[in-house]
């Protein structure tokens, strides 16, 4: 009479196995799937910028609200490349004057 308790024990952990391996292949599935979509926004985003380099030009002295850099197309509107790869155009008031880092040391010794 103990075989077909093994037998049940058996089953219930092969079910338990199997269920878990499915959860676990499902969380690891959407990790992949993360991963690639920061992969292809990075090199969409390395692709813009380099043929805005290329094709407009750089705002020299210019920076963007957080720091980017700031480009000028042939209609001398003003954008930015953002962590996606798209062109945000900016308002004027959305530039500034570039920080040095002699500037900013300057201003922490003062």
């Amino acid at each position: 009479m103990k075989t077909p308790r093994h037998i049940s024990k058996f089953l219930f952990a092969a079910a338990l196995g199997a269920v878990m391996s499915i959860a676990g292949q499902h969380a690891f599935a959407q990790g992949i799937d993360s991963t690639v979509k920061k992969i292809g926004h990075k090199t969409a985003s390395l692709a813009v910028k380099g043929t805005s380099a290329i094709t407009d030009k750089v705002y020299k002295g210019k920076e963007g609200p957080n720091g980017e850099t700031v480009y000028i197309n042939k209609k001398d509107k003003k954008y930015i490349v953002d962590e996606k790869g798209k062109k945000v155009y900016l308002k004027k008031s959305q530039i500034h004057d570039e920080k040095n880092e002699k500037d900013e040391k300057k201003k922490k010794k003062n």
